[in-house]
């Protein structure tokens, strides 16, 4: 079981560095300073975190549809195919997460791609391989799409999200962010092993870093933890039927309940899907979720509109996404 009380130092770390992954060439000697720490001991802890499942990567969360394109998909599958589908879907590369659902859209993932003909081909790829039909529902909006939320004490407003500076992008990024969003090196100098991959120098990978995440471009920089295997096992995504001047506002009073950790405006399926806004709650049990869901519901914003919560009943893939083409 894991301790997650505030002052166990594994807790101590996930924590304090989900966002701002000190830019400096010992990130994990910073960190340590500050949690009182060793080098070595930050390094041996994410690493145990790496290897049991606790965290996914230290790294980079990527702005959607900026080096690459990406969607949220669903399948609707009967119940004895699951298993079958399932490893279809998570055996295509662009696909980085994919969960089990309580409806009869009941798989969902997301697939990313390096560009949006990609995209459309790996959806086709599990079309063809399932022979059911893929639900397809691009971000429009975001309203909030941090996920760093405290794993420790009273539930808080994550805030809205600030729109991405597209202009600070470069040609040269794609290859970069890729890199941090499959993950850094624990290493002393992580930047300066990647920058040995990438040819470039460390000084520039740091500074590029810097550049594209006050840029918005890279939404967060630090541990990017598996919220299911700390504790947060009920994870819900709920999703609202709205009319379109009631988007807006709705999705900006959403964002700042606490306890949604989510919260984006997607594209509608006439005749299929016609929920465009969602938001996503994360906590340690359903009553704790409902009780989010019930704030979410008193607010005026919302007041009377239709709902469905799709609590995610099982995991089936979690990691970086696809942003850059595979080498011949």
């Amino acid at each position: 079981m894991n301790d997650l009380s505030p002052a166990c130092p594994d807790t101590r770390l996930l924590d304090a560095f989900q966002r701002d992954l000190p830019l400096v060439e010992r990130p994990f000697a910073a960190m340590g300073e500050a949690l009182g720490l060793a080098e070595d001991e930050v390094i041996a802890r994410l690493a145990a975190a790496q290897a049991d499942g606790r965290i996914t990567r230290v790294g980079a969360t990527c702005r959607p549809n900026t080096a690459g394109a990406s969607t949220l998909a669903a399948l609707a599958i009967p119940a004895p195919r699951i298993e079958e589908v399932a490893a279809i879907v998570g055996a295509e590369p662009g696909v980085n997460h994919s969960y089990l659902r309580e409806d009869d859209w009941n798989l969902w993932f997301v697939a990313t791609a390096p560009d949006p003909a990609a995209l459309d081909a790996c959806l086709a790829r599990i079309e063809a391989a399932t022979g059911l039909r893929v639900l397809s529902l691009p971000l429009l909006r975001p309203f909030n799409i941090d996920l760093g939320f405290p794993l420790t004490g009273p539930r808080t407003a994550l805030g809205l999200d600030r729109a991405a500076d597209m202009e600070v992008l470069r040609d040269d990024d794609r290859p970069l962010m890729q890199a941090l969003s499959a993950g850094l090196a624990l290493v002393p100098r992580p930047f300066a092993a990647l920058a040995d991959r990438l040819g470039r120098t460390e000084a520039e990978v740091i500074a590029r870093i810097g550049t594209l995440a006050r840029a918005r471009i890279l939404t967060r920089v630090g541990v990017i933890v598996r919220h299911r295997a700390l504790g947060w096992a009920a994870n819900a995504m709920v999703v609202w039927r709205l009319p379109e001047q009631a988007i807006e506002p709705a999705g900006r009073a959403l964002a700042q309940v606490p306890g949604v950790t989510l919260c984006y405006r997607r594209r509608t399926v006439p005749g299929l899907w016609d929920w465009p806004l969602f938001c996503m709650i994360h906590a340690r049990s359903r009553p704790e979720a409902m009780a989010v869901i019930d704030r979410a519901r008193a607010l005026p914003e919302l007041a009377g509109a239709d709902h469905k919560i799709l609590f995610s009943t099982r995991c089936f893939k979690q990691t970086g996404a696809r942003l850059a083409k595979e080498r011949a």
